[in-house]
């Protein structure tokens, strides 16, 4: 893992012209790296980059706050194959505590909360957070486009812990009355296909969404930030982690085919908490 940042020491006018890309233990410095840098000039340094890490059979990178602001950089180094953290598969790893967060912010009661989550493609992190949903919560529908696939998870909650839950996919109905959706892969134009309740709080694991219906008055989550204990983000990411996410230095650390329930050790192990959600209007 790679961390790839800006440098704050002042630049040479020739390094402002043709940026260094510096490899120093595990991270690597840019100089030169202007707000309104052209884009024949972000090409370049993506290619230095990859150069760079190509020497070091890495493939997982983290960018810096400011380096993400650079999409035709961003772009590129998607394209030369490069895993960067974005901290969206650490999203659905978290569901369960955005949905407590909002719980606790908003002075909602579990038991009054009729959630809905939306799913097509099933993985065994999603499968675990729907079991713990049917738990903890006493209305859960599954909206998704395949019934027939969700029909074993349905009895098998049933028989294991006595909850009823209802797979359904009634685009008039099945999101009508729900008060918080969590999203896990329902892309915008099919999202806006379903009645969604007016006042629904809607939290986005898949990307950013905008709900069409105008008379919609709800909260619209597609971002978020996590704590998490010092020593470890020091550890992970050492001096300069502000320059940083902490979701993504934090994602970066995992292998995404880890056990369910060896991640969840590891975030009660290292204190992870939600600290905010970002909305289309402000934060939560």
């Amino acid at each position: 893992m790679y961390f790839i940042e800006e440098t704050d020491k002042p630049t040479k006018l020739i390094n402002s012209i043709f940026p260094k890309v510096i490899l120093k233990d595990n991270k690597i410095n840019i100089t030169g790296l202007k707000e309104n840098i052209k884009e024949k000039k972000s090409i370049y340094i993506s290619k230095k980059i990859d150069k760079t890490l190509k020497k070091t059979n890495s493939n997982k990178i983290v960018l810096s706050k400011k380096i993400q602001e650079n999409e035709v950089l961003k772009n590129m180094l998607y394209t030369y194959g490069y895993d960067i953290a974005e901290g969206k598969w650490l999203f659905e790893g978290l569901s369960i505590l955005a949905l407590n967060y909002i719980i606790e912010k908003k002075n909602l009661k579990k038991e009054e909360c009729k959630i809905s989550v939306l799913v097509n493609d099933l993985s065994d992190y999603t499968l675990e957070n729907i079991k713990s949903l049917a738990q903890e919560y006493k209305s859960l529908n599954i909206v998704t486009n395949h019934i027939e696939k969700f029909k074993k998870i349905e009895q098998d909650i049933l028989e294991e812990a006595g909850i009823v839950i209802t797979i359904t996919n009634n685009k008039k109905k099945s999101l009508s009355k729900s008060n918080i959706i969590l999203n896990i892969d329902f892309p915008s134009e099919l999202l806006n296909k379903y009645n969604v309740n007016d006042e629904a709080i809607i939290v986005n694991i898949c990307g950013n969404i905008k709900i069409n219906k105008k008379r919609f008055n709800g909260i619209v989550i597609n971002d978020y930030e996590i704590n998490f204990k010092e020593d470890v983000l020091e550890n992970l990411a050492g001096e300069g982690y502000n320059k940083y996410y902490k979701k993504q230095i934090y994602e970066a650390n995992f292998y995404k085919n880890i056990p369910y329930r060896d991640f969840c050790n590891i975030i009660k192990n290292d204190k992870v908490e939600i600290c905010k959600l970002n909305t289309l209007n402000g934060e939560i």
